[in-house]
C-alpha cells in the first residue's frame, strides 16, 4: 500500500515539476547575490536553493494579488503567513531530501529516463521524446540537464518516503460513523401551525400610548439610512413621443416588411420517423393501431429519441404531398403514414395545431406607429445627447437644460435599495453609488434609449422619521408583535396540554407532519428553523418558535440513523473517509517531516532571507 501510494505521489510531483517549466517560472531566480550564496539554509546537509525559495514566494505573493485583485507588499505577504508558509514547504522538503540520502535511497537512471521521456513537454510533433526539445526547454528556463534530473531523482526518493509514511493510513471508524451520524440522521416531527386567522379574539385598537411606546422601543426600524439628494435631469423616449410624428406610410412600409408576422398559414408540430422498407414501416403503424406500441417506444426502438425526429412547426406546403393532406386533415393530435419521403417511408405524429395568423394592417396599426415612434425618439434623443453634453461642458445647470430642452428635473432622496423611478435604472444606481459633491454632471445613457445627467446636492445623515410620517407603518409592527405574542401563548396552552398527554391536534391549529428528514431538509412554506429546531429536541420534546407572521409548535417523534440503502448516504460515506483521511495524512507527513528537521538540524540564514525579499519588493 506504502509502496503504490509513493509511486502515486511521485508521478504528481514530477507532473507539478514539469507544470513549471512549461509556464515558465523555473526561469527566474535572485541574481545579484553572486556564486557564493546558493542556500537560505540547510537541513542537515541538504541546502534549500535560494532559486527554490525565491520562486515559492514570488509564485504564492501572485496567487495572493490575483484573488485580492491588488498588488500587495512583502509585509503583507509576511503578515498574511506567505513568507513563513513556504519556509515550512521547503524546509519539510529537505528534510525528507536530507533522510532520503542518509537512507542511501535513490532511484535508477532507468526511472529517471522512464519520468523524462514520457513528459508532453519534451516531445516533438511525432509524439516521441525529442533530445533537441528537452535540452532547449531546459535551456530556455536556465537549468542544466544534470541539475534537472538531479531534482526528478529526489522528487522521486522524497515521494517514495512520504508514500511510506503517509500511505495505509485510515480514517478512524469512529471519526466517519460520527460524522455521518450527524449529516446522515432522520428525524420525523410534525408540527401545529398558529397563524392571525387563529386568534381567540381580534386584536382590540391601539391607543395612542401603545403606539408611541412600539415606535420608541423600535427606533430602527423606523430611521431613514444615509442617503443621497440627488438633482437630476433625464429624458426617456417614452417621454417624447406624443412629440414625434409618425406618417400612415412609414408604418405600413414597417407592416409590410414584416408581413411573416402578421400573416402567417396554419402550421402543424410534427413528428417523423423513417422506416428502410415500406413493409417495416407498415409493421410499425400495425402496432400503433392495436395499442402494443406507442410512437415514442418505436422511436426509440430504432435507437433514436424524440428530439431527433421533431420537425418543428410545419405548413402544409412544407410536407410532402399526401403526407401534407393527410396530417392537416387531423383535427386533433394523431399518427398518420406511412408515407413515402426523399428518405424512405415513414410515419408523422401531428402533436398540436398552430392556427393561422391574418392581423390586418389596421389592427396592427397602432403597435407598428408607437415602435416606430420610440425608434425615432431614441434616435432624437441620441442627438440631442451631443447638444446637453456640450452645454453642460459650457456650465449650464441642470435647472438650465430642463427650461432649454425636453429633459425634465427631478429630485431624490437615494440609498442603495432605492427602486422608484429613475432609480429602477441599474445605470443610474451604478452611477449614485460614487457620485461625489466633486463630481460635475455628465451625460449617461439609459438601456432603453433614455439619457440623464446628476448631480448631488448634499448626505443626507441618518435620520429618525416622526412618529406622523410613518404611522401605518408603526401601526402594522405593532399589529404584528401583538399578534405574535398573542399566537404564542395559544401555542404554549397547546404545548402545556400535550406534555399533559394530549395530542398535538387539540387545537384548532392545523397540524403537519414530516417523515426521515436529514438535516438539510426543507419544508416549502415553513422557516428554515423549523427543521433546525426539530434536530435539536430529544424525542417526544416540544419546541416554539416564530417565523413568516406564524408561530409554530413543533413536536419530534422519531429519530432514525442514516439510510444505508440511500445513495446520498454512500456518497457522503466516501467523502467524509476521503476526506478524513487526506487531513490525517497531511497531519502525518508534516509531524514526521518537522520530526526529521528537528533531527538532523535546521539552520536558516536571515540575513540571505532578508536579502531575497528586498529584491522581491524592489522588482
Amino acid at each position: 500500500m506504502a509502496q503504490s501510494a509513493g509511486k502515486k505521489l511521485g508521478n504528481i510531483v514530477i507532473w507539478v515539476l514539469m507544470a513549471l517549466l512549461v509556464v515558465g517560472l523555473t526561469g527566474f531566480g535572485v541574481t545579484s547575490f553572486g556564486s557564493s550564496v546558493s542556500s537560505v539554509g540547510e537541513v542537515g546537509d541538504e541546502p534549500i536553493p535560494v532559486n527554490d525559495y525565491f520562486r515559492e514566494v514570488v509564485s504564492e505573493i501572485a496567487a495572493e494579488e490575483q484573488q485580492q485583485g491588488r498588488q500587495i507588499s512583502i509585509a503583507e505577504a509576511e503578515q498574511a503567513g506567505i513568507l513563513t508558509r513556504v519556509r515550512t514547504r521547503l524546509t519539510n522538503r529537505a528534510a525528507l531530501d536530507n533522510e532520503a540520502a542518509r537512507m542511501g535511497l535513490s532511484v535508477g537512471d532507468e526511472r529517471v529516463r522512464e519520468q523524462v521521456v514520457s513528459a508532453p513537454a519534451f516531445q516533438g510533433i511525432d509524439g516521441k521524446f525529442d533530445r533537441a526539445a528537452y535540452q532547449g526547454v531546459l535551456r530556455n528556463r536556465g537549468i542544466s540537464v544534470t541539475e534537472f534530473e538531479t531534482g526528478v531523482r529526489k522528487d522521486t526518493a522524497r515521494t517514495i518516503i512520504q508514500g511510506a509514511v503517509v500511505g495505509g493510513v485510515p480514517a478512524p471508524k469512529v471519526q466517519i460513523d460520527t460524522l455521518l451520524g450527524y449529516f446522515g440522521e432522520r428525524r420525523s416531527f410534525r408540527w401545529a401551525t398558529f397563524g392571525p386567522d387563529q386568534l381567540a379574539e381580534p386584536l382590540p385598537e391601539p391607543s395612542e400610548e401603545e403606539l408611541t411606546a412600539f415606535y420608541q422601543a423600535n427606533t430602527p426600524d423606523f430611521t431613514l439610512p444615509q442617503m443621497k439628494r440627488i438633482t437630476f435631469a433625464w429624458v426617456l423616449p417614452e417621454m417624447m413621443i406624443d412629440s414625434v410624428e409618425i406618417d400612415e406610410d412609414a408604418a405600413r412600409k414597417l407592416y409590410e416588411s414584416r408581413s411573416a408576422e402578421f400573416q402567417r398559414p396554419e402550421r402543424r408540430l410534427i413528428e417523423r420517423l423513417i422506416f428502410p422498407t415500406e413493409e417495416a414501416a407498415a409493421a410499425a403503424k400495425a402496432t400503433l393501431d392495436d395499442g402494443s406500441a406507442t410512437f415514442q417506444s418505436l422511436v426509440e426502438a430504432r435507437g433514436l429519441t424524440l428530439e431527433d425526429a421533431d420537425l418543428g412547426e410545419l405548413t402544409q406546403a412544407e410536407l410532402p404531398t399526401e403526407a401534407g393532406e393527410a396530417l392537416f386533415a387531423l383535427t386533433e393530435p394523431g399518427v398518420a403514414g406511412p408515407f413515402p419521403t426523399d428518405l424512405g417511408p415513414a410515419l408523422f405524429r401531428m402533436n398540436g395545431i398552430l392556427a393561422a395568423v391574418d392581423t390586418p394592417f389596421e389592427e396592427a396599426r397602432a403597435e407598428l406607429t408607437e415602435e416606430l415612434a420610440q425608434d425615432r425618439a431614441r434616435r432624437v434623443i441620441s442627438d440631442m445627447e451631443v447638444e446637453v453634453e456640450d452645454r453642460l461642458a459650457e456650465g449650464a445647470t441642470l435647472e438650465e437644460l430642463a427650461e432649454e430642452s425636453d429633459l425634465e428635473l427631478g429630485t431624490i432622496d437615494w440609498w442603495d435599495a432605492s427602486g422608484e423611478s429613475i432609480a429602477s435604472y441599474d445605470e443610474f444606481r451604478d452611477a449614485a453609488l460614487t457620485l461625489t459633491e466633486d463630481d460635475f454632471p455628465t451625460v449617461i445613457r439609459l438601456s432603453d434609449g433614455g439619457i440623464f445627467a446628476m448631480r448631488l446636492d448634499e448626505i443626507l445623515e441618518p435620520r429618525l422619521q416622526e412618529i406622523s410620517e410613518v404611522r401605518t407603518k408603526v401601526l402594522a409592527g405593532w399589529e404584528a408583535e401583538q399578534t405574535e405574542e398573542r399566537l404564542r401563548v395559544q401555542a404554549s396552552e397547546l404545548q402545556a396540554q400535550v406534555e399533559a398527554g394530549a395530542p398535538l391536534s387539540s387545537s384548532a391549529a392545523p397540524v403537519d407532519d414530516a417523515t426521515g428528514l436529514t438535516r438539510d431538509g426543507f419544508i416549502d412554506g415553513t422557516p428554515p428553523a423549523l427543521v433546525s429546531t426539530a434536530f435539536e429536541l430529544e424525542e417526544g420534546g416540544l419546541a416554539i418558535l416564530e417565523g413568516f407572521g406564524n408561530v409554530y409548535l413543533v413536536q419530534l417523534t422519531s429519530i432514525a440513523a442514516p439510510d444505508p440503502e440511500d445513495e446520498r448516504i454512500s456518497l457522503l460515506t466516501q467523502l467524509l473517509s476521503q476526506q478524513a483521511t487526506q487531513s490525517i495524512s497531511l497531519d502525518l507527513y508534516s509531524a514526521f517531516a518537522e520530526a526529521l528537521g528537528q533531527t538532523a538540524g535546521v539552520r536558516i540564514d536571515n540575513s540571505t532571507l532578508a536579502q531575497i525579499h528586498t529584491q522581491i519588493a524592489t522588482q
